[in-house]
This record gives C-alpha cells, sequence and structure tokens, in this order.
C-alpha cells in the first residue's frame, strides 16, 4: 500500500530524485569519490521540446502511446537477437526504463526483472503515458552526474530543454541508453549514425504523434 500511495504522490508532484541517481551517488561516495556532482534540473513536460519527446520515442519505443508497459515484439525480438550475438540488445519500453529507473537499481538479475514488471504495471495503472515521458524525460542518465534533459540540454547546449532542436533531440537520444559508453559532446561514427537514423524515424512519425499520448 506504500508503494502505491507513493506512486499516486509521484503523480503530481516533481520527483525529487531516483533510486539510481541515490545509487551513483553512493557508489561514487564508497569509492571516495568525492568530486562526483548530480546535476539534476526537474522541468514540467511542457517546458520540454516537442523534438525530444518525439526523439526518445522515435529511437526506443515507437509503440509507446497504446502498449500497457510492455512491447512483446520488442522483447521477442531482442531475445532472439542475443541468442545469436555478443552484443546485448534491449527490448525495454520507455515505461519498463522509468520503473527501472525510478525506483530500482541497474543490472541483469532476475530479481530485479522479476519486480520490474509489477513496477511498470502500477505506473501504466496510476499515471498517464504524458507523466510517463514527463519522468523518464527527467531522471533518465545523458552523461556522468548528469540527469534529466533539462540538465543535459543546459550542459551540452547552453540552452533549456525546451528550445532543443530537432538535430541536438536526436543526438542526446541517440547515446540512451549508455551515456557513459556513448558521449554527446564526443559522438562516434555509431553515434551519429544513430541520430540520423532517429531523425529519420522523427520525420516519419510526425509531431502530430504526441497527440496520441
Amino acid at each position: 500500500m506504500v508503494f502505491f500511495a507513493i506512486t499516486l504522490f509521484f503523480r503530481f508532484v516533481p520527483i525529487p530524485f531516483s533510486a539510481y541517481i541515490a545509487q551513483q551517488k553512493i557508489s561514487h561516495l564508497l569509492q571516495f569519490d568525492f568530486d562526483y556532482d548530480v546535476h539534476y534540473n526537474w522541468v514540467s513536460l511542457d517546458k520540454i521540446s516537442p523534438n525530444m519527446q518525439l526523439a526518445v520515442i522515435a529511437s526506443e519505443d515507437q509503440t509507446f502511446p497504446s502498449h500497457w508497459g510492455f512491447d512483446w515484439n520488442a522483447i521477442a525480438k531482442a531475445f532472439e537477437h542475443n541468442e545469436k550475438s555478443k552484443r546485448i540488445r534491449g527490448g525495454s519500453t520507455i515505461s519498463q526504463q522509468t520503473a527501472k529507473n525510478l525506483y530500482l537499481w541497474h543490472g541483469q538479475s532476475w530479481i530485479r526483472k522479476g519486480l520490474e514488471v509489477p513496477v511498470t504495471l502500477s505506473l501504466e495503472l496510476l499515471w498517464s503515458k504524458k507523466r510517463i515521458l514527463e519522468v523518464y524525460l527527467n531522471i533518465a542518465e545523458f552523461g556522468n552526474g548528469i540527469f534529466g534533459v533539462e540538465a543535459a540540454s543546459r550542459f551540452y547546449f547552453k540552452k533549456s530543454a525546451k528550445n532543443l532542436t530537432p538535430s541536438e533531440a536526436a543526438l542526446l537520444a541517440a547515446v540512451l541508453p549508455n551515456p557513459i559508453i556513448y558521449k554527446v559532446n564526443a559522438p562516434s561514427n555509431l553515434v551519429k549514425r544513430k541520430q540520423a537514423w532517429i531523425m529519420r524515424q522523427m520525420n516519419g512519425l510526425g509531431k502530430a504523434y504526441l497527440k496520441h499520448l
């Protein structure tokens, strides 16, 4: 009951921090890394450029408006790919990633994967799609200690998230979900190719796609 009460409460108020933000801060402190700073600035969805909203949907979860937390086709394709390849591909939706970042921890354990299911379903039940997207964009990691699109936009582009261009939004989306290996301020050829692909997907979906949320 406490979990549901907290989740319902978070439907209406800014999230002060996520479990993953806390995990990262504590982990660095335990390693005596006192220089690690958390950059985190909450903003409402109407202050995040539609380009950014569309970029993460185009990149990670194009069925986001219609599913109930899980994209079973993407999960099946990821499982089939991972059986054949050493490069692991994820099949997580934006809802699953929000649940993981907000309440759980990163890793591939079956315990975490098991907990992810009811937490994701709870978000889908208690929150709107717009709220899930809003929280996701505010707590996703975009670099070492950089959490949320507002902090990322100001750090990398010296502007508010509401002013992100399609190219800038696609670049931020391109480094997810591993912004430590893939860097916004030093994009590899792989990141640049993904950025271009995301922009094509954004053009295909169109900004009117966001009206389905």
